[in-house]
């Protein structure tokens, strides 16, 4: 008799950064967990955090990070047992923290989008050249870019998601995450260029 395979295919927004088997194991937990396996939430929320914690800190401030981080999870807490297909738990985590951020950035009035201007936009998206990991990581942590192109780069460069994940997650249309990452990567050239990372 053959092994039945719970997660034949992992679909369209499968999580990228780590191997199928960490995506395989963290839909384990979820199920866990909504079958009324509490001890599930220790290691699932381990695996999660660190990338988690670090895409808040990125769009909101490592000021906020550990308040947002500690409200996401409770959410996630109260919410997962709602979670249709436990294998897009990553991509629904990082929607919540998306929104979490978000929030507050409205309340605390700093900029979530600047103007466009199309030129640059037409130029950047010719350059399909990925930014160097010291280069984005002095980007990500400056001031010059706005928190909705910032979530875009975060999300695509550092978590390893597809454009069409990145959308999903953030809720926009595939367009806008497009305009997004190439303004975000015209930002960086720019400060490059400027010389201030």
């Amino acid at each position: 008799m053959q092994p039945i395979e719970l997660f034949p295919q992992i679909g369209p927004l499968s999580w990228h950064r780590g191997d199928v088997a960490t995506s395989t194991q963290e839909a384990y937990w979820v199920l866990r967990l909504q079958c009324g396996d509490r001890e599930a939430f220790e290691p699932l929320i381990a695996a999660v955090q660190p990338s988690l914690r670090r895409y808040i800190a990125r769009l909101a401030g490592i000021e906020s990070v550990d308040d947002l981080l500690q409200d996401v999870l409770i959410i996630v807490c109260r919410k997962v047992a709602w979670l249709e297909d436990p294998k897009l738990f990553r991509p629904w985590v990082f929607r919540i923290a998306s929104r979490a951020a978000f929030r507050h950035l409205k309340k605390g009035r700093r900029r979530l989008e600047e103007p466009i201007d199309q030129t640059v936009l037409d130029r950047a998206a010719t350059s399909a050249v990925q930014p160097s990991e010291q280069d984005l990581e002095r980007f990500l942590d400056s001031d010059a870019l706005s928190a909705a192109s910032r979530a875009v780069l975060v999300l695509h460069f550092e978590e390893d998601m597809t454009l069409v994940e990145v959308a999903a997650v953030l809720e926009i249309p595939l367009g806008t995450v497009k305009s997004r990452l190439a303004s975000g990567l015209a930002t960086l050239r720019k400060e490059l260029q400027k010389g201030r990372l």
